[in-house]
């Protein structure tokens, strides 16, 4: 929601309750082992291989902290930040000392001097509007020190267009999760529908969660121009089943990278 002060011009975006909130512990755990293992040659060469241990980094939109895990891991001093308190909440679980803010990704509130900046599971495709994505890349490149590398992924429309409107099922002893994506190819705009039952501790009753998660499709050139005009300098987007994503994660998929100026 934007709110504006008609006394000051200063603009603010209210933190509204998000889609994931609903699903957390879904998300968490149906996306846990897969997202990284298949993106880890793509950030090996264009991020962990630039950024030395010790540097300060900004995981955007960092969610329930599959990544943020791996940077920690790797010896980064990590600001993960997620509009979802329900994800924020699950990856301060995971990493009780590491830094999490629940914060809208277009409007960072941060202290700046960061090294590096990742986005990373096509989270930007959730910004609905050019304008939206072009208030995260300029925050982030606020955020960055000069000479900073921002890394992200986003998908196409290719990578809309498989698999819609089936349902994934997964299941175990408390719980089931069913998914489905669809996507209209005249407003690119995507769906998912998530429904999530939870067994509740010591009974056999379960409670069902319902949630549907938006997210926008942009051509590569907007994408690019948009992060040219946030004041990043030398940007290069790149195919993921060019930087070594297998078909099943990479297809529609790019990688793009952007430096700030010296």
């Amino acid at each position: 929601m934007l709110l504006i002060d008609f006394f000051t011009n200063a603009v603010e975006l209210k933190l509204l309750p998000s889609a994931y909130d609903e699903i957390a512990g879904m998300y968490d755990a149906m996306w846990a082992d897969w997202y990284l293992p298949a993106a880890k040659p793509a950030l090996e060469k264009l991020f962990f291989s630039r950024v030395a241990d010790g540097c300060r980094v900004l995981d955007v939109c960092c969610g329930s902290g599959h990544v943020t895990q791996e940077l920690v891991r790797r010896g980064y001093r990590v600001t993960g930040v997620d509009s979802s308190a329900g994800l924020i909440a699950l990856a301060q679980k995971a990493l009780p000392d590491a830094d999490f803010r629940v914060q809208d990704a277009r409007a960072l509130q941060l202290d700046g001097g960061y090294h590096a900046a990742l986005s990373t599971f096509d989270s930007l495709n959730h910004m609905m509007t050019i304008e939206d994505l072009g208030q995260v890349f300029a925050g982030v490149r606020e955020a960055l020190k000069p000479n900073g590398l921002f890394v992200f992924d986003m998908n196409l429309s290719e990578a809309y267009g498989t698999d819609l409107r089936q349902w994934n099922v997964t299941l175990d002893e408390r719980s089931v999760g069913l998914v489905r994506g669809t996507y209209d190819f005249d407003s690119k705009k995507a769906a998912t529908e998530l429904i999530w039952f939870l067994r509740e501790a010591n009974t056999n009753c379960w409670r069902r969660h319902d949630s549907v998660v938006e997210e926008r499709c942009y051509a590569e050139g907007e994408i690019l121009a948009a992060v040219y005009a946030a004041g990043f300098k030398n940007v290069q987007a790149m195919r993921a089943t060019d930087v070594g994503v297998d078909a099943a994660l990479g297809f529609g998929r790019i990688f793009v990278e952007a430096h700030c100026s010296g």
